[in-house]
Order: structure tokens, then sequence, then C-alpha cells
């Protein structure tokens, strides 16, 4: 990344960047939510529930889901924000040319071997998409799809344990709410 001395304007950058990437997109909830909410809510989880003040998280968590949903590429992300944001981002991007269930279980099976900087990522990202279907599912999803969710988001988060104790009990706590679909 840049060292330009100005984290705040990079991390702007990284939000601006993700905006514009995202800027057709809308969530699969009831009201179409902007896709943007949810890398914000991801920054969000990370610095005010966590306390994670590393630039590189913070952008990767702003950029997670570029290279995944939208045309960006691996070198477009290394020449705006250096080769560490672009790694993290690489980390924890699926490949979209392989079956959901085969990429939700490499989900799993990788969690464990990324880097601390993509476990963070990839644990605010769970705790943001449980409150997602908790508080707004997909418009289309059964109680036993949203259950089937939470118990696979676990398994990605235990591959994820020790660390950041804090944001995991904010996922245990989370977590615990599937009940709520009864």
């Amino acid at each position: 990344m840049e060292s330009s001395g100005k984290p705040l304007g990079t991390f702007a950058k990284a939000v601006a960047f993700a905006a514009d990437k995202h800027r057709n997109q809308r969530r699969k909830d009831e009201q179409a939510s902007p896709y943007i909410n949810h890398p914000i809510a991801l920054a969000n989880v990370l610095a005010n529930e966590g306390g994670v003040d590393d630039l590189t998280v913070l952008c990767a968590a702003v950029l997670h889901d570029t290279i995944e949903d939208t045309e960006t590429t691996a070198d477009e992300l290394r020449a705006a924000f250096g080769p560490k944001v672009a790694s993290v981002v690489m980390e924890v991007t699926d490949d979209k040319s392989l079956e959901k269930s085969l990429r939700k279980q490499r989900q799993v099976e990788h969690a464990p071997h990324i880097s601390t900087e993509a476990k963070l990522v990839k644990l605010a990202d769970k705790i943001s998409n449980l409150r997602d279907v908790l508080s707004s599912p997909p418009a289309d999803w059964s109680v036993e799809r949203k259950q089937a969710y939470f118990e696979w988001a676990a398994r990605v988060v235990a591959g994820l344990r020790g660390v950041h104790p804090g944001l995991e009990s904010v996922f245990d706590c989370v977590y615990a709410r599937r009940s709520e679909f009864a």
C-alpha cells in the first residue's frame, strides 16, 4: 500500500473505490439494499467492535468482494492499494468458476490457513452476514436455508478461532440468535 502517511485518506480511497465498483449492485433482501453497505459494515465491525486499526485489514474489508463480484482484477488492486491489500483480498475471494457447494467447502478448509489479516476480514464478513440474515435476509430464503447458512458460517469461523477473541465473542453472540428463526 502506498505509504503516503495519510491512513484516513487511503481508507477513504478504498471506500470510494469499492463504492464505484459496487455502484450498480444490490443485496438480495426485500429492500434491495445498496451492496456497498455490506463492505462498509465489515470495516465498522472491525474498527468499532474489534478495535482493529490496521489499515491493510480495514482497506481489505471494504474491498473484499471487488474481485469476486465485480470486474476488478488483482492487478488493479495491487496498483491502487499495494501488494499486501491485494493479497488479503485474494485470500478471501471465492473462485466463482467452482460450484457453490465446493466454494463453501473450500472456505471451511482454507480458513485455518489464511493470514491473520484475511482471518479478521473473514470473521467480520461472517458476523455481518449473520446479522443480515437475522435482520434482512434474502427474500426467498426459508427458515431451513437460514439455519444452514448459520451452521456453515460456524464451520468457517471454527477455522478462524484464535485470531481475535473479542470478535469471536461477537460472532458467538450473533450465532446464538439462530433460534429467532423458529
